[in-house]
């Protein structure tokens, strides 16, 4: 079994979800001796993005054994996190990989037209399981409780965030980092992380494998954080 003293991991969910998409790796992770974190993002959803680094930082104490786990758009908030907190180690996780300094949108280029015709009179995006064909998102889920589960906890997002820039505070990559990627959903993530010499796996699986297969899913975030450290 894979040692995880020693470790505090941060499991941290997109905007667009909440805590239960992270839910079952955290219980799998305390049967590996870890207890994780898993903070809210802002309820209601934020279009400001500093909004939404400066509510998941509030949800977090200084100690020197975190290990920021951010999962798809939450890989947004892993420098804001790192420049802010003593942070021992980041794996991304099927997530947003951000440059070295600088910033980058909130949301990929072509998702602001894609939804656009998607918003209400309140400018509210609809949650963010009705943003693709069923098909497609029935099958990220291993059974209809789970999904129940997840979708209940959805943030209707403002249409204004998806034109948002978030800052990257430079020099938040001295802190070591891996990526675990689920199937081939963000390639070039995964290529961008082995250039910078980072430690990175692919689990084959959907953009919610983790509710799938905790206990692979926990294990395997251990083994690359731990990997990821100085010796």
């Amino acid at each position: 079994m894979t040692s995880a003293r020693g470790l505090t991991p941060v499991l941290i969910p997109s905007v667009y979800l909440g805590p239960a998409a992270w839910q079952p790796v955290a219980e799998a992770m305390r049967r590996l001796g870890l207890t994780a974190v898993v903070p809210t993002p802002p309820v209601p959803a934020v279009a400001d993005p500093a909004a939404v680094l400066t509510t998941l930082r509030d949800q977090l104490t200084e100690r020197d054994d975190l290990v920021l786990v951010p999962h798809s758009n939450a890989g947004l908030y892993a420098p804001g996190l790192v420049a802010a907190l003593p942070v021992r180690a980041v794996v991304f996780v099927d997530a947003v990989l951000p440059p070295p300094a600088g910033d980058l949108p909130a949301a990929p280029p072509g998702m602001r037209d894609l939804l656009r015709e998607r918003v209400d009179a309140e400018g509210l995006l609809p949650p963010w399981t009705e943003w693709w064909p069923e098909e497609d998102i029935a099958r990220l889920f291993p059974d209809a409780a789970t999904r129940r589960r997840v979708a209940a906890e959805q943030q209707r997002i403002p249409f204004g965030y998806l034109s948002a820039r978030v800052e990257v505070p430079a020099g938040w990559d001295h802190v070591p980092a891996a990526y675990l990627a689920f199937g081939d959903g963000y390639a070039e993530e995964l290529a961008d992380a082995r250039g910078r010499g980072w430690p990175a796996h692919v689990m084959p699986g959907g953009h919610l494998h983790m509710l799938c297969d905790p206990d692979a899913v926990a294990a395997e975030i251990v083994r690359l954080a731990r990997t990821s450290l100085p010796a």
